[in-house]
């Protein structure tokens, strides 16, 4: 199988989703990005070459090549759409806020692989951006089918919701049935209990990434006051900040929030690292949570290195690396949906 079926990773970012499809055993050839800061994780951690390049300057030849000698082409992408990413300025400020997801359209046309993954947030579905996307395939003779995921049914342990398209050429594509339920969810407690304890501010010693943000007086003061799973409604008045007494400020009841140990963390962000950006104080201990458990609750290995052994582990840099990943095992699930639709397709033959 892996001899003749492979893929490109477009805005491959850090390499989540490449790390997904390799444990599948999907291999990926290619992986594109501008970002290069996505270089070493990308690199050091999967078997795919890394490209630092506008998706705007890629040419279908250029894929053809990654794709020789494969008799089935899997191209697969996560293209940050403004308004819903920040990451999407980092490639060309000067072309409109879907300029991404039209040059996917783009190579898809031009290279039309047999199979196509896209996964993005699902506001997109209400864009009429999106509807021409899902228009490219039907005219190409794709079959094509769109999926809202609930990432907790495959073993996620975060309540992320993703959109999922898949295409193929070779017939109706769709994904494997979901592997957990409410009974056997992931929880942050399965996912990251095991982790040396952290004061707010420390590093370990044995692994770089497990690194935690400093906290003021004041919101060491406040995570103190906070139970796993409340709000900052539980604090005494004087640690409320000005935007919690306003009107706007109340419909925020999870900023400044513990997470619980036996249910799944919320949504991973590119500011998860920040106590006040969400609900991602840790459960019991008196800090944010690690860029180590931020990745592992990505579902990333845990030897997964973002940055060089000579280089300084920045929160923001990192936060953005692991915050805009696909998670780890969604892109499993993904890929092993693929395998299984072209070993269906092969028995029939």
């Amino acid at each position: 199988m892996s001899s003749s079926i492979c893929a490109v990773d477009l805005f491959c970012g850090a390499g989540g989703l490449t790390c997904g499809f390799e444990q599948a055993g999907l291999p990926v050839r290619a992986g594109y990005d501008i970002d290069p800061a996505c270089e070493f994780p990308y690199k050091h951690n999967n078997q795919a070459r890394f490209i630092q390049k506008d998706i705007i300057e890629v040419s279908s030849s250029e894929l053809e090549e990654h794709f020789s000698n494969s008799s089935v082409k899997v191209l697969v992408g996560c293209a940050p759409c403004q308004p819903f990413s920040t990451y999407a300025r980092r490639y060309n400020q000067k072309t409109s806020k879907w300029q991404l997801l039209r040059d996917f359209a783009r190579l898809i046309r031009e290279c039309q692989p047999e199979i196509v993954s896209m996964e993005n947030v699902l506001q997109l579905k209400h864009h009429q951006v999106f509807q021409e996307f899902r228009e490219i395939f039907s005219s190409l003779g794709y079959f094509v089918k769109t999926h809202e995921i609930d990432c907790l049914l495959y073993g996620v342990p975060q309540t992320r919701k993703r959109l999922v398209l898949l295409a193929s050429k070779l017939g109706k594509l769709t994904l494997i049935p979901p592997t957990h339920s409410p009974e056997n969810y992931k929880t942050v407690r399965k996912t990251i209990e095991y982790l040396k304890p952290l004061v707010a501010g420390e590093s370990s010693q044995e692994d770089r990434l497990h690194k935690c943000s400093k906290l003021s007086d004041l919101n060491l003061r406040r995570i103190r006051a906070s139970k796993p799973g409340g709000t900052w409604r539980d604090w005494d008045k004087e640690l409320r900040a000005e935007c919690h007494l306003k009107e706007s400020g109340k419909t925020y009841p999870g900023v400044y929030g513990r997470m619980e140990w036996d249910r799944p963390s919320p949504t991973i962000t590119t500011q998860c690292f920040g106590f006040g950006n969400g609900r991602f104080g840790h459960p019991q201990q008196d800090r944010a949570i690690s860029l180590r458990e931020a990745a592992l609750l990505q579902t990333f290995p845990s030897s997964y290195e973002f940055v060089a052994p000579d280089r300084e582990v920045l929160f923001s840099t990192v936060g953005r690396l692991i915050g805009n990943a696909v998670p780890v095992r969604l892109a499993q699930v993904i890929a092993q949906s693929i395998l299984n639709h072209v070993t269906g397709i092969r028995a029939c033959i």
